[in-house]
């Protein structure tokens, strides 16, 4: 028990480079503290005492604004970062090394009782805000934008952002290491980036046809010819 809870203050000291003291850690960060009266309220859920888990799990959200469920089943050196508004439901399995911000939700979307909630594997970054629904799971390494929501499933390494969140570039270990969440790729913007380069490129190909063709001033000459006669149609022919 000891050396868990020693892992866990190392754990925070290498996520928050504002951390300055192992006192400060013990008393300031409710992230920290939601985590250990959760594997309280865990112990008392395997062992079937239901409502006291539920009980101390309720005195949990009280005292640190995390709401996790008690069968919520979490790995090591886990950290919540700041911590207020973070839900964690019931069927939820979290690996090694996790790092959640604020106001996350692993939710559910199912009202069966049978695995709804999603499975986070190691090494996974999940941004303030976003919220994971749904019996998905987030592969090892793989990274949620802050604000997004997530209903599929998310590759190994991969880099999920939007409503609702789209897959796009992969992340090096190095700024997995360095914690650069707010370098996010964004799926839209490249695609429609690239629907643009395609209609340049288009464009391009239909001038060079029509000049080979010697076509481009007869259209040309077509083309401002019907601006005129529509012109012509809408007003008294002297333009707008």
């Amino acid at each position: 028990m000891l050396s868990r809870i020693k892992e866990d203050i190392q754990t925070v000291f290498k996520r928050d480079p504002a951390a300055r003291s192992v006192i400060e850690v013990l008393t300031c960060y409710p992230g920290l503290h939601a985590v250990w009266i959760h594997r309280l309220a865990h112990w008392f859920w395997q062992k079937k005492l239901l409502f006291i888990a539920r009980f101390i799990s309720h005195i949990n959200r009280f005292l640190t604004g995390v709401e996790i469920h008690p069968g919520a089943t979490i790995g090591r050196r886990f950290f919540i970062d700041h911590g207020m508004g973070v839900v964690i439901g019931e069927t939820t399995e979290i690996g090694d090394d996790v790092l959640l911000y604020q106001g996350v939700v692993l939710g559910g979307t199912s009202l069966e009782k049978k695995k709804r909630h999603p499975t986070l594997k190691n090494n996974v970054v999940v941004g303030a805000g976003a919220i994971v629904l749904g019996a998905i799971t987030i592969g090892e390494g793989a990274r949620i934008g802050a604000g997004s929501v997530v209903i599929r499933d998310v590759p190994a390494h991969a880099t999920a952002v939007g409503v609702p969140a789209r897959v796009g570039l992969g992340f090096s270990a190095s700024e997995l290491e360095a914690l650069e969440h707010g370098k996010l790729p964004d799926p839209i913007a490249e695609a429609l980036r690239f629907v643009l380069q395609e209609q340049e490129k288009i464009v391009e190909r239909l001038k060079k046809i029509e000049s080979l063709e010697g076509i481009s001033e007869k259209l040309d000459e077509y083309l401002e010819n019907k601006r005129k006669e529509i012109l012509a149609e809408f007003t008294d022919g002297s333009g707008i």
